[in-house]
């Protein structure tokens, strides 16, 4: 349903998601406030779009400059800690949203759309439990809200791509079967969380929402890559237990050394997602569910990988490329 144009209060506007999601407000005539804690490089924010400068860390001074703008009709909030460090994780997932939160709160903002993400529904790691605690700050405030729990995203998918063009062989954890998701685009998720405002049907809920299917594993994307280059596909596989032995060693380390505690932290990160899938989690039958995992968009995987092919589309991985 398309959503009633107003001023939206955009945070994390300079990261791929946040990029796509400013863009389609301003193409939809969204008036779009980016709120940044630092100066954006030139050209990082669409044309159209107007920068606010301000710190994350008093919500009583933030929302007295949000009383400065136009009355706000909707806070999305597109930040996410960049390494998923403990310290990172709760500065930003948590402490960062709060302050933005306890602003829009004060400031009268008309409601509150939420990017998190759908591995909090099984949590095992730091940042998971960051964002699950911002996720139920955001619940019992007093603003209208929506959090949207997306599947994988292309970019996260894309880091062998390049490894493939060079004739190596596609990594894969265990049989590359071992996990599977419903990848959605930057633009089709830009568009459900723009489609949050104002909608009834998504306020007040945890939205968990994936790509058009079906659900993918590694080895099916591997597979798609050798496909598309029209080589003979190739893999190698990365036992598990090799993680495991990283997250030991670097563990123990981690006593002693807050920057081996990170690297340890990184690791249990690259063997959850090697080893959890990106799909709705059914607690009762303790399996994830690919048919009870939402579907949106158009914009294919396979699509995203022949653009990068031809060199249309970069990568983009950022800190996705431990991944």
């Amino acid at each position: 349903m398309p959503s009633e144009r107003g001023h939206v209060l955009l945070a994390g506007a300079t990261g791929t998601i946040g990029r796509a999601t400013c863009t389609e407000l301003l193409r939809q005539g969204h008036a779009v406030t980016c709120l940044l804690r630092a100066p954006a490089p030139a050209g990082a924010l669409p044309e159209g779009a107007q920068p606010l400068i301000a710190e994350l860390k008093d919500p009583e001074t933030l929302a007295a400059t949000l009383r400065t703008l136009p009355p706000i009709s909707a806070v999305i909030s597109c930040m996410a800690s960049r390494t998923g460090s403990p310290r990172d994780a709760w500065a930003v997932d948590h402490d960062a949203q709060l302050a933005l939160l306890r602003a829009a709160e004060a400031a009268g903002a008309g409601q509150f759309i939420l990017l998190s993400a759908i591995c909090v529904q099984k949590p095992l790691l730091e940042f998971q439990r960051a964002k699950l605690a911002f996720e139920t700050a955001l619940q019992e405030s007093t603003l209208a809200w929506s959090i949207i729990r997306p599947t994988a995203f292309f970019k996260s998918l894309s880091g062998q791509v390049a490894r493939v063009q060079a004739g190596k062989p596609f990594l894969l954890f265990g049989d590359g079967t071992l996990t599977a998701c419903k990848p959605i685009s930057d633009g089709d998720l830009a568009r459900y969380l723009i489609g949050c405002i104002g909608a009834p049907d998504r306020t007040g809920r945890i939205l968990p929402i994936g790509g058009p299917g079906p659900a993918l594993t590694p080895r099916a994307q591997g597979e798609m890559i050798f496909d598309l280059t029209g080589r003979p596909a190739q893999f190698r596989k990365v036992p598990v237990a090799l993680m495991d032995a990283i997250i030991a060693g670097t563990g123990l380390l981690g006593r002693v050394s807050a920057r081996m505690a990170d690297k340890a932290e990184f690791a249990r990160i690259g063997r959850y997602y090697a080893t959890e899938s990106m799909l709705v989690w059914d607690a009762a039958s303790g399996r994830y569910d690919a048919e009870a995992t939402p579907e949106f968009g158009e914009e294919s995987l396979r699509d995203h990988y022949a653009a990068m092919l031809r060199g249309e589309v970069s990568a983009g991985l950022g800190d996705h490329s431990v991944f």
